[in-house]
């Protein structure tokens, strides 16, 4: 029997600890190790920081539905990985041995590479479900005295979506309230162009997206280094022109993101910024029976930009990625080599608020063989239908390869050449 070990039961974990049980039967055992008890969909924050939407929307208990899977499950966090002797310690000390292990802890952020950033010190995030309800909170009370908003990604940053479509549900919320014009926005970004979203753009987004913060008469800085922000005064780096500084009563920035600690201090395994590096078949080089997914994998970005930008792992990547670590733990569990690779394709879906812009890259990055992007109501509303029908899927426990069928019938789409 074989013991497979997943940390993290997010996007990546959850589904991947259902194809992999799915996948090998009862013969095998299979493990997944969580800091917390609760899975919450993660693309939602946005909605929680306006108040469209609420934790209990958006989340459920892991525990009984890894239960009728005959998972077992462990919800503290991991704090040592031992690669020799094939172990995961825990946080309070448990030991949890594995024949194969897969991580898919997702990130770490680092608000403490930027003095004054993050929901502990002036500004707040929506990375978590935690940060989404402060982020509301603080929202609600700037409501009562409204002035200048700055929404943005940090230097390093690799998520720059959910800036996007936060700060134009705040638009459209402000809009609703009708205190907009009490409002001025402004974007600040490391992107080197608006619509790069790490990724080089896909098909005209720098263009949709620089028509509508035009439409809503959002400012915007790139290639911005964010210098420190303190209680009110944001101080920036714009390139080849010095320092601003800019004002504001609210604001959200995405930091940059890390690997886990228990996971970057793995001699050998990571990149200098604590991401796993994995082959084409996300397993580590080093140890072979080692895979990860997700958030946590290393990927070199497209192309070197002025002020440093990340890649975003999408959905749609995790999702295929974490089938290609299971089929390929089974395959070396049987004694073959690893047939599956991870489809690296994007299918974005950005909702505004009353609108959205699709982004479809096959592959994620260039040179690409599909590239478009298409902006329509239709866009928010299958971002809602595909809100539903995730954590649906994900309640009832899902437990075969699903990500592109689920996707694609969201949004009405029958296949993708």
């Amino acid at each position: 029997m074989a013991k497979i070990t997943i940390i993290g039961a997010s996007t990546g974990g959850l589904p991947a600890a259902y194809e992999m049980k799915q996948a090998l039967g009862s013969g095998h055992d299979v493990t997944v190790i969580s800091n917390t008890e609760t899975f919450h969909f993660v693309p939602s924050n946005p909605w929680v920081a306006v108040g469209w939407r609420t934790r209990k929307d958006i989340s459920f208990p892991i525990r009984p539905c890894l239960s009728k899977k005959g998972i077992n499950f462990i919800a503290e966090a991991a704090g040592k990985i031992d690669p020799v002797k094939n172990k995961v310690i825990t946080v309070s000390g448990a030991v949890v041995p594995y024949d194969y292990l897969v991580i898919a802890t997702g990130p770490k952020l680092a608000f403490e590479e930027i003095d004054g950033l993050g929901p502990e010190k002036n500004t707040v995030s929506i990375c978590t479900v935690d940060h989404a309800e402060k982020a509301y909170q603080d929202y609600r009370k700037f409501l009562e005295d409204p002035g200048p908003v700055i929404i943005g990604a940090a230097q390093g940053a690799s998520c720059f979506g959910p800036a996007y479509e936060f700060i134009f549900m705040l638009d459209a919320d402000l809009r609703k309230r009708k205190l907009r014009k009490k409002v001025p926005i402004t974007y600040i970004t490391s992107e080197p162009y608006i619509g790069h979203m790490g990724l080089s753009g896909v098909g005209d987004s720098k263009g949709l997206f620089e028509h509508e913060l035009r439409e809503r008469h959002i400012n915007w800085h790139t290639n911005v280094k964010i210098k420190k922000a303190e209680p009110g005064r944001m101080t920036i780096e714009l390139l080849g022109e010095g320092e601003k500084q800019l004002p504001f009563k609210y604001s959200m920035i995405i930091p940059s993101f890390k690997g886990v600690d228990a996971v970057a201090s793995v001699e050998g395994l990571c990149n200098p910024k604590g991401f796993v590096i994995v082959d084409e078949f996300q397993r580590s080089p080093k140890y072979q029976n080692i895979y990860s997914i997700g958030v946590s994998i290393a990927i070199t970005p497209p192309e070197a930009t002025p002020v440093p930008t990340g890649v975003p792992k999408t959905g749609y990547m995790i999702g295929s990625m974490a089938s290609a670590a299971v089929y390929n733990i089974k395959s070396a569990i049987n004694g073959d080599r690893p047939p599956a690779k991870a489809a690296l394709n994007a299918i974005c879906l950005a909702d505004m608020g009353n609108t959205g812009i699709a982004f479809v890259a096959m592959p994620q990055m260039p040179p690409r063989n599909v590239t478009w992007a298409k902006k329509g109501k239709w866009v928010h509303l299958a971002k809602v239908a595909f809100e539903k029908y995730f954590i649906r899927k994900m309640k009832t426990g899902v437990s075969e390869p699903f990500y592109e069928k689920m996707v694609l019938e969201a949004l009405g789409i029958r296949k993708l050449e």
